[in-house]
């Protein structure tokens, strides 16, 4: 054999041992993700918040993928809410953050004047993620008050409800 192929071959099996070793040491990753039927809890409460005020809405609790796990709609809430509280609750879950907090970004920082052309989002008062310590698990949207900052507050009545469920 020649010296050259012999360097090719030493190469390409060094190559494969290589991968071969990054995948066997390649792990399933493993995420907190909210359960129905804390998404449930956390909808009604919201809802349930808005009511005692006097505010008809809807409440959605989507999952940190921003999919829709819960939506409960208040009677004579308008049929508009149902759309509004699902975009603010994926943008709360998308963003990790609240939608009043993008809002005022969006407001004050000429490079996030963008976000709301992002497909989905809502940059609107009213959404607000749903952490396990640290790690978002999803995120609730309320539609319906008369403002988003009303709205915001009883997604966050219904969090400190489940406070303790969120350890």
């Amino acid at each position: 054999m020649s010296k050259a192929f012999t360097r090719s071959a030493i190469a390409i099996l060094s190559a494969i041992a290589a991968f071969t070793s990054v995948a066997a040491n390649a792990q399933v990753r493993t995420e907190k993700n909210i359960s129905l039927p804390l998404a449930s809890e956390i909808a009604a409460s919201a809802v349930a918040a808005c009511t005692d005020k006097g505010y008809n809405v809807t409440a959605t609790v989507v999952d940190r993928a921003g999919t829709v796990r819960a939506v409960l709609r208040a009677d004579n809430a308008g049929p508009h809410t149902i759309d509004a509280s699902r975009a603010k609750a994926f943008t709360a879950a998308s963003a990790k953050n609240s939608t009043s907090a993008i809002l005022e970004s969006v407001q004050k920082t000429p490079a996030a004047q963008f976000l709301p052309m992002i497909p989905g989002y809502l940059i609107v008062a009213g959404g607000v993620p749903i952490k396990s310590g640290n790690e978002v698990i999803g995120a609730v949207g309320v539609g319906g008050a008369p403002g988003g900052h009303l709205d915001e507050q009883c997604a966050a009545v219904a969090l400190d409800k489940v406070k303790d469920k969120l350890i």
